[in-house]
């Protein structure tokens, strides 16, 4: 994507100021430069621009798209447009090769009843909003909900006012065949835009991430791959089932999984056998035993495929008292240039390797050998902890340490310690 802005600016000093001596420079040198990257699909020349609305914004769209196309003619073109009705009064949306739209799931049959293309794009999707290991009761859908602790639901329920859940994209891309794909906003939580707690301290980055701040998934990045994921079957359980306090107290469960049926135990106990539901909003994706009570102990969920045949399972346990920590890299060797990193995730179990969900313990680290300490995160939006200083409290029991090669080859080795408890791990990597 190249421009976020045109000549008419959303700031002050936005690219406005630029853009007649420097927009046929800078589409010139990104095309270009990618132009023989296998991986580029289309070209996107501009995000919610101001002018999409205007005559003069619907000009500037074909010189931008002439442009593209003789520098490169195998690709298309597109926008994400952000205004349907404006977009569609002006001709903007008219003259796209791609029509793009941001959000406006609901405006899309009445769109293609006057698009000549005959399609349209999901150019940016969903923002739904969650914080890994955090889940609200109940469980109900509420667009720019906020709560006292600064943190969204990991039942994947909440959205901003002008957006909706991923349930809503697939629906729309599942029944009609006019509707091309989708750019989810987004993949990775970010510094910055901490909707919907945008006056809120101390929250300082994004919920909209499949992934956490830290690269750790959230439960919502499992509900892609249960869709997206043809080769890899997914079967995932929400929430964690450790939940002293609540005892007799209704948890939701949720299932996501490819498979379109499954059934749940409770220690045991069926709390029966259900199937997705091609005509409800959040059941035609998921698996919901919405009137689960928690009690201590499992919950396990056994899936069917198609046939009714027993598929798969997948047991989640309440965790015990905090007895280790595990240690687990992205990988064992890093090269010796000075630069290479190793991403270790750091997690704290039980005695028998439960993950305990709900510590927020303090720990230290410390790097010796052929490496050195580089950055830390435990995807917490609203922590104020520094990314560079050798400590950090864990968020839901766990959080991401950065290990950089030194420019010698040899051993190094990460020591972990855990300061509330004293528990230590030690994990060596190997520099070459």
């Amino acid at each position: 994507e190249s421009f976020d802005g045109w000549k008419d600016p959303k700031v002050r000093n936005g690219y406005g100021k630029l853009w007649d001596e420097w927009w046929q420079k800078d589409i010139t040198n990104l095309i270009l430069n990618h132009r023989n990257h296998p991986s580029i699909i289309m070209w996107s020349v501009g995000n919610e621009i101001p002018e999409q609305w205007k005559p003069e914004g619907v000009e500037r769209y074909k010189h931008l798209t002439a442009l593209c196309h003789r520098l490169d003619p195998s690709r298309q073109v597109t926008c994400g447009m952000d205004q349907p009705d404006g977009t569609m009064w002006a001709g903007f949306a008219q003259v796209a090769d791609v029509p793009g739209y941001n959000y406006r799931v609901h405006k899309y049959e009445e769109m293609m009843k006057r698009l000549p293309q005959g399609f349209l794009l999901g150019s940016e999707t969903a923002s739904t909003v969650s914080s890994r290991g955090e889940y609200f009761f109940p469980d109900t859908v509420a667009p720019n909900k906020e709560h006292p602790n600064g943190q969204c639901s990991g039942y994947d329920v909440e959205h901003c006012w002008w957006s909706n859940l991923p349930d809503d994209d697939w629906k729309m891309q599942d029944d009609y065949n006019w509707v091309t794909g989708e750019f989810v906003w987004t993949g990775f939580d970010y510094l910055g835009e901490p909707t919907p707690y945008d006056k809120y301290w101390p929250s300082r980055s994004s919920y909209f991430g499949i992934v956490d701040l830290a690269g750790l998934p959230k439960d919502r990045f499992f509900l892609y791959r249960s869709h997206w994921n043809k080769n890899e079957h997914t079967i995932h359980l929400l929430p964690h089932w450790t939940w002293t306090g609540r005892e007799g107290q209704v948890t939701p469960v949720y299932c996501y999984t490819d498979y379109p049926s499954a059934e749940l135990f409770v220690n045991g106990k069926s709390q029966g056998r259900i199937t997705k539901n091609k005509d409800s909003r959040l059941d035609r994706y998921r698996l919901r035993w919405q009137n689960v009570k928690y009690e201590k102990g499992e919950i396990k969920v056994v899936v069917y495929d198609e046939q009714g045949n027993k598929a798969g399972e997948k047991t989640v346990k309440t965790a015990g008292k905090p007895a280790k920590l595990q240690l687990t890299a992205d990988r064992s060797t890093i090269a010796a240039d000075g630069s290479d990193l190793a991403f270790i995730t750091v997690s704290l179990t039980d005695k028998n390797g439960t993950l305990c969900p709900d510590a927020d313990h303090s720990l230290e680290f410390k790097v010796t050998g052929a490496a050195t300490f580089n950055s830390v995160c435990n995807g917490d939006a609203t922590s104020l902890e520094v990314f560079t200083e050798p400590t950090m409290k864990l968020f839901h029991g766990q959080l991401v340490v950065v290990v950089q090669a030194s420019t010698a080859p040899g051993k190094a080795t990460l020591t972990v310690k855990d300061k509330n408890t004293g528990i230590r791990a030690t994990l060596p990597i190997t520099v070459k």
